[in-house]
């Protein structure tokens, strides 16, 4: 089983009204008193179609809501939103509620089990998420600088370190039709900066050839020159991601196999790590 993990005001500015208007003079404390007090951030979730669900907060006694999907971070959302979950697995959806000063004071959760994947959007990467064995044996590494870049899999997840400029790719093998478009995306990232750092995501025709670089069209793209990676981040490289390479839909050319690659190099990556690798048609 797959297991994910899914999170998801106005009144604000007549508090702050209030609480000026109410003041005294001198404040004889640290402002602990605007601290968000706990509240239910409950919610609940109706199946509304194969695949399809509908979340809505229970309460209304705060300023926002933060939902977490399928692993990609907290996000700001509404009170109610709409979810499609594509594949077969089982998911927790996580729901912050955020008050005064964007603090959470409540967090709730819940399990949803998918049985059947949908027969147009699912993924179609085998091994997108590196949970087993067999997932990673479907994925090949290949070596382009010959040291100071190495992709590691573990802890149900590829992470590369490089140095020195030096870089380094993985690769799988996809099935795709003709005509048909997909989008691409996958989890990036990091604990710390990254310095002069490109990370990019192709489709290629052919297999890489060993020893040498990739290059192409890319379809994702995390790259500091562009201005992203420069700080620590994580989530959808479709939100963390930057310019004009950034794009993630790809239109195949011809039915049959292609390969789906990811490469990694820069200064100093201490660590970048992928998870959720996905390709899904579009139509």
């Amino acid at each position: 089983m797959i297991t994910k993990y899914i999170n998801k005001g106005i009144l604000l500015s007549s508090a702050i009204f209030f609480l000026g208007s109410c003041s005294p003079d001198t404040v004889d404390n640290d402002g602990s008193e605007l601290n968000q007090p706990s509240v239910d951030a409950s919610f609940t979730v109706t199946k509304t179609a194969e695949n399809r669900y509908h979340l809505k907060r229970t309460y209304n006694n705060f300023i926002n809501s933060q939902w977490n999907i399928d692993g990609a971070g907290f996000v700001n959302g509404k009170n109610e939103m709409d979810l499609f979950l594509p594949d077969a697995g089982t998911y927790i959806l996580e729901h912050n509620a955020v008050g005064i000063g964007g603090q959470v004071g409540g967090t709730a959760s819940q399990t949803v089990v998918v049985p059947t994947s949908d027969a147009i959007a699912g993924n179609i990467v085998q091994g997108g998420r590196f949970d087993t064995a067999t997932e990673i044996a479907k994925w090949t590494i290949h070596t382009i600088s010959p040291t100071k870049a190495q992709w590691v899999f573990a802890n149900k997840k590829a992470t590369i370190l490089a140095s020195d400029s030096n870089q380094q790719a993985i690769y799988t093998a996809i099935n795709v039709e003709a005509g048909k478009q997909y989008s691409v995306d996958l989890i990036a990232s990091s604990e710390t900066a990254l310095e002069d750092t490109w990370f990019e995501v192709y489709i290629l025709n052919n297999l890489p050839t060993a020893g040498q670089d990739i290059s192409g069209t890319v379809y994702r793209n995390i790259n500091t020159w562009d201005g992203c990676g420069k700080s620590k981040f994580g989530g959808k490289v479709s939100s963390v991601g930057c310019g004009s390479k950034n794009g993630g839909v790809y239109t195949a050319t011809a039915t049959g196999t292609v390969y789906l690659a990811i490469k990694c190099g820069g200064k100093k990556v201490s660590g970048l790590t992928i998870d959720n690798v996905e390709v899904r048609r579009m139509q």
